[in-house]
């Protein structure tokens, strides 16, 4: 049993001063099993803390001021690293996020809910070869990308920017497909009407612009059905995100 007159044992209150945390926090670390007291005393069960426990304690209330969660922190104490650089990853993440979020309200801001740029065209039909790949909703563009890679690596006499092809219902699990014309089809994309318009900008914001087609699909009265179809008319490798051009097509 710790020496409980020994000047490096604290009862929980002076620790919980020391570490500049709060008493229920630490009872709620020795709950997970996160911080566990040096000592428990038996008959009142109040809880005593070691001088050596205070750089784990001051790291967990560093850590939770990050909004790292508490699993995360259990690993790195017992000596996962990694998970720092994983929370560096997830911080980035949301932070990206945001950010697209904010440019998403500034061009709201700037161009309201309506576009007025929409037409209705008579698509042909195209010949085309194409390469497929099912993914969860979030993993769109980099499933879409490696589509394309597959694509043009197989297809030589490319005629025309890629297309991306998109099911009309936004379901868990997604079908994707990457196309280009070509004088070797494998497919035919077939003749139909359309409701097309001009998304300029990141990829990140092209949904403000489906839903401006959507809705002007819906208050004239047409139905959309088949794939939706993304025409990238810029490179983007080479073009900035902020200038980077699609054409969205719906079928009619």
């Amino acid at each position: 049993m710790p020496d409980l007159n020994s000047g490096d044992l604290f009862p929980i209150g002076r620790f919980a001063r020391l570490c500049r945390l709060s008493v229920k926090q630490l009872r709620h670390y020795d709950d997970l099993g996160l911080l566990r007291p040096a000592h428990v005393d038996p008959s009142s069960g109040y809880r005593y803390y070691t001088r050596s426990q205070t750089r784990a304690a001051l790291t967990i209330g560093l850590l939770r001021t990050l909004d790292m969660p508490l699993p995360a922190i259990a690993d790195l104490l017992a000596g996962d690293e990694q998970v720092l650089r994983g929370e560096r990853d997830r911080i980035d993440g949301e932070l990206r996020r945001r950010r697209a979020a904010l440019r998403s309200v500034d061009r709201l801001l700037k161009e309201g809910l309506g576009r007025t740029d929409i037409t209705l065209t008579d698509e042909p039909e195209r010949r085309i070869a194409v390469q497929r790949a099912s993914c969860a909703q979030e993993d769109i563009g980099r499933t879409y990308g490696e589509c394309v890679t597959r694509l043009f690596t197989t297809v030589h006499d490319v005629q025309g920017p890629p297309i991306g092809l998109f099911p009309l219902d936004l379901t868990p699990t997604l079908d994707v497909a990457a196309a280009v014309e070509t004088a070797s089809p494998t497919e035919t994309l077939p003749a139909t009407p359309a409701a097309t318009i001009i998304h300029s900008g990141p990829y990140e914001e092209i949904s403000l612009t489906y839903h401006a087609l959507f809705a002007w699909i819906h208050e004239h009265g047409h139905t959309p059905h088949g794939l939706v179809r993304e025409t990238y008319l810029t490179d983007p490798r080479t073009t900035p995100p902020e200038h980077l051009t699609t054409r969205i097509t719906v079928p009619l």
